[in-house]
């Protein structure tokens, strides 16, 4: 395809990721006429599902689990449900199993979930359940550049328990193994070692979504948020253009404004020539994360867990007590691979069986390596299942595995791996990937992938507030 065949637009969108869609969306809103071009044949950037072991199990490629998206200021706030999407809340949103064949277990209700904890319940309870009826206010806040808050106690209030590692949470609130434990497995969803400050923010967010949404699935997959993403723009007078592979913004028609759902090493390669030397030299510096190696399997009956709590659960985190985690996310920061990885894992048809035929399942578990990582897992991985699921490989009819040169090769924003696009230290939490965040120093360029704020996650909000700084200047 050539730029002559890309329709003549107001804005052109280069990626169909979430924040990409999002971003389309929210131009299409303003009443801009909007073309997406996405260099895979299908779109969805990290929202995609494809039958990757056998005809009729589908499995989602990348994200699977949408606590950010039912939270999300924008994204819920669109009719997509009009267009297709149907939520699937599982049972039990997360369940964490120990060796003693229990499980700690996050429930929808607080109160049910400190039940669970025993002697730490009330304090689970001040940690979390104080935040929950606030929820909407704080997704607000926390799912937002760094601007002057509306609601400014209540960010306080979550800033001086984020701005944490996982671990001094963790062991600042509660006494026994369980809260302990489970809370460091939801901090593991940061990439980040639970040491180090800012770990505790995405457990605290994801707890806090938990409880008051839920940690839900697309029904028949992933793809189906996608669908209804770009169904929603098209209704609008938008355009997906499939197939196109962006290499440089020469390609481009005139437009008053391109935003590039990219990390900023693509952003180098498609718009190097145009960008000011010392912007460059900022990109070029920017710091990649932990890589993920995933395994999805194809199965002839569910999971059998010791634990009955989690034949239950959508989520379940298999890594056994805090400093088992701990040291399998410090291993993989620093280089190395552990005997015993931190798995996260789901099986989506514990609550949607349309993803299976008729007494078949599915699920998927990863793990956090070194980015750019070669070698292989799943023996690994597969050990840990079978820790707390003693004859889980007899239930498998087949296997699909994903290293991290995979998930590049499939999505190039996924550099050596990295799902989050940038590691959430410190230093890139606020303005990533610079202080200019989602402008670019070169006329209507502009980025909305997850290397600007608010990071990572399937929320859209990156690809949101890149639609408002077009529309507040190049598209003004």
């Amino acid at each position: 395809m050539t730029r002559l065949e890309i329709p003549q637009s107001d804005a052109i969108v280069v990626g169909s990721g979430p924040n990409g869609l999002a971003a389309a969306i929210r131009l299409a809103q303003a009443g801009r006429k909007v073309s997406v071009l996405e260099a895979a044949d299908t779109p969805g950037g990290g929202a995609r599902s494809a039958e990757l072991t056998i005809p009729g199990f589908v499995h989602d490629v990348c994200a699977s689990v949408f606590p950010m998206a039912v939270c999300s200021p924008y994204l819920s706030t669109l009719p997509l449900q009009e267009y297709g999407l149907e939520w699937i809340f599982p049972e039990i949103p997360l369940a964490h199993p120990f060796d003693d064949d229990s499980a700690a277990v996050m429930f929808h209700s607080v109160r049910e979930t400190a039940n669970g904890l025993g002697a730490d319940g009330p304090e689970y309870e001040a940690l979390i359940g104080q935040m929950v009826p606030s929820a909407e206010d704080l997704f607000a806040s926390i799912l937002a550049p760094l601007q002057l808050p509306k609601h400014p106690l209540l960010l306080a209030s979550f800033g001086l328990k984020a701005f944490r590692s996982a671990r001094t949470v963790s062991r600042a609130y509660f006494r026994t193994e369980r809260a302990r434990a489970l809370f460091g497995g939801i901090a593991g969803h940061a990439m980040l070692p639970l040491e180090m400050l800012t770990s505790a923010a995405p457990a605290l967010a994801l707890a806090v979504a938990a409880h008051a949404e839920g940690w839900p699935f697309a029904k028949c997959g992933s793809q189906n948020l996608t669908r209804s993403l770009v169904s929603l723009l098209r209704s609008m007078g938008g355009d997906i253009i499939t197939g196109f592979e962006v290499q440089s913004l020469n390609q481009l028609p005139q437009a008053d404004a391109v935003l590039l759902d990219v990390t900023p090493r693509q952003l180098l390669r498609i718009a190097g020539d145009r960008l000011p030397h010392g912007y460059r030299r900022k990109l070029e510096g920017y710091k990649y994360g932990m890589g993920v190696f995933k395994m999805d399997w194809a199965l002839s009956q569910p999971i059998p867990w010791r634990s009955p709590e989690c034949r239950q659960a959508g989520t379940l985190h298999l890594g056994g007590t805090l400093d088992q985690i701990s040291l399998s996310e410090r291993e993989a920061w620093q280089g190395r691979v552990a005997d015993k990885p931190f798995i996260i894992l789901a099986q989506a048809t514990v609550a949607d069986p349309s993803r299976a035929p008729a007494g078949g399942h599915t699920a998927w578990g990863y793990c956090h390596v070194p980015n750019g990582f070669t070698g292989s897992m799943v023996e690994q991985i597969e050990n840990q299942i079978e820790r707390f699921a003693p004859g889980f490989r007899d239930c498998v009819l087949a296997r699909s595995v994903m290293a991290p040169e995979d998930f590049e090769r499939h999505n190039p924003n996924l550099v050596g791996g990295d799902i989050a696009g940038g590691a959430a230290i410190p230093s890139q939490l606020f303005f990533r990937p610079t202080a200019g965040m989602y402008r670019v120093p070169a006329p209507g360029i502009f980025l909305c992938s997850s290397s600007t704020p608010p990071g990572p996650g399937v929320h859209g909000m990156c690809g949101y507030f890149a639609a408002e700084a077009a529309l507040s200047s190049a598209l003004s």
